[in-house]
């Protein structure tokens, strides 16, 4: 690509949620849902505001996948794809540098990450056909064929390792993988990679869990942009043509649930900070919860809502034990971790201790007041065009939608249902999820 078309195509993508935005303050796009003959999942929202895509592809090769001796594969594959590409069907092989040259002279983006729920690739393109079909070939080439050279491997598991050594001398990562573990368990997504775990992952192993992950017939893809449905199923065929086809596949092994805590537990871990770490919560809900939107307006008015939450009016405004308080839950395709998160200091470690743990008894013990509730919907439902304002944010919520299960018009009828709630519903939704005389509590550099 010229240097001309280069600067087009980042001038397009920066203007691209300046532009979706002006269409979206019209009318939500309706989202297309169909199966392709591969077995793959297509959910489309054709955005004609700006000839561009997003695409994201998810698998079900997330973290809660990874055995429990080797935490970080999910991670370290996808790491991994993005240091070259094999020789092959008449295409020279491309090392990393090759690799990233290619993507820069398409004026596109490839990347791919790995969560607790997925293992997923995301694609930026324009919509222009030479360089739309160059983009998604690369892309087909760089998921289904990735090098994974050994040398590499070995000098990103050094780095890596390096880095999470260098993150345990600091109190809040102390703080929170201890917290995790009380949590979680040995639930999956309680573990976390550790020098020792990355040390049992070797290429053989990222080549297996590539091959028994990556398949055409487990693709979800999800796609936003400047594409008919017809196009939209060229492209998909496209980027998983490289990519085994077993329709229909076979079933994963199925991961445990996350264990209910059976009784409060605290832990008081020595450190010399300048502040204390401070973790209170337990196991939440899962995504799919009924509950989710009550919960959400719950926990805004709690400890979500930033300065003018319960927590931050007790704690800081108060008392000033600490200059910033939340809490939150962090619901996936298990129950997520409900916690409340402070730094204080180490002398009134103990005092903000007592003080959240009080907050959240009474709030669950009462729920929130009238008023409380007319601001925390007053503040969500003014937000919400912020959430699907860009092409990409849009995509978050379609990858939501599909991997949750939820219905298509979900979007459509959000604001109602925020509406809709009352003091009653928030405060029976919090009752059932938070049991506060079973929560774990983690203080990390408390004065004894």
């Amino acid at each position: 690509m010229n240097a001309i078309k280069i600067i087009a195509a980042r001038a397009l993508f920066i203007s691209a949620g300046v532009l979706f935005c002006a269409q979206s303050a019209w009318a939500l796009l309706p989202i297309q849902h169909w199966q392709e003959p591969s077995g793959a999942r297509v959910w489309l929202v054709e955005s004609t505001a700006i000839p561009m895509v997003d695409v994201q592809i998810d698998f079900d090769a997330g973290a809660r996948r990874d055995p429990a001796e080797q935490a970080g594969l999910a991670q370290a594959l996808a790491g991994m794809v993005s240091k070259g590409v094999r020789a092959g069907r008449g295409f020279a092989a491309l090392d990393e540098n090759a690799l990233g040259e290619a993507w820069a002279d398409l004026g596109a983006q490839f990347e791919a990450s790995a969560g607790r729920d997925a293992l997923s690739f995301s694609l930026r393109s324009l919509t222009e056909p030479a360089l739309l079909d160059k983009a998604v070939h690369l892309a087909a080439r760089q998921m289904a064929e990735p090098a994974l050279p050994p040398e590499v491997w070995a000098r990103e598991r050094e780095r890596w390792s390096a880095s999470l050594r260098e993150a345990d001398t600091r109190p809040g990562t102390v703080a929170a993988k201890a917290f995790s573990s009380a949590v979680f368990g040995s639930h999956p997504y309680g573990q976390r990679p550790t020098p020792q775990t990355l040390e049992r992952i070797q290429v053989a192993d990222l080549q297996r869990f590539h091959a028994q992950h990556l398949d055409a017939c487990r693709a979800r893809v999800h796609i936003v942009g400047a594409v008919g449905k017809a196009q939209a199923r060229l492209l998909v065929a496209a980027l998983l043509a490289r990519l085994p086809a077993s329709s229909p596949c076979a079933p994963l092994p199925a991961v445990p649930e996350v264990e209910p805590l059976k009784a409060a537990a605290q832990q008081n871990i020595p450190f010399a900070s300048a502040q204390a770490h401070v973790y209170i919560g337990q196991p939440g809900f899962a995504r799919k919860d009924p509950d989710f939107i009550a919960l959400l307006v719950g926990n805004h008015i709690l400890g979500g809502g930033g300065f003018v939450s319960r927590l931050t009016e007790e704690v800081r405004e108060k008392r000033g034990l600490s200059y910033s308080v939340y809490s939150g839950f962090a619901p996936g395709l298990h129950a997520g971790a409900f916690s409340i998160n402070l730094q204080t200091r180490p002398d009134q470690a103990a005092q903000a201790v007592q003080v959240a743990r009080e907050v959240v008894e009474r709030f669950v013990a009462e729920g929130p007041t009238e008023e409380e509730l007319r601001a925390a919907k007053d503040n969500l439902v003014g937000g919400f065009a912020l959430r699907i304002d860009s092409n990409r944010k849009l995509l978050a919520n379609v990858v939501n939608i599909a991997t949750y299960g939820l219905p298509l018009d979900y979007l459509d009828g959000w604001t109602r249902r925020v509406e809709a709630l009352t003091v009653a519903d928030v405060k029976a939704a919090m009752a059932r999820k938070l049991q506060p005389a079973r929560m774990v509590t983690v203080v990390v550099g408390a004065q004894p």
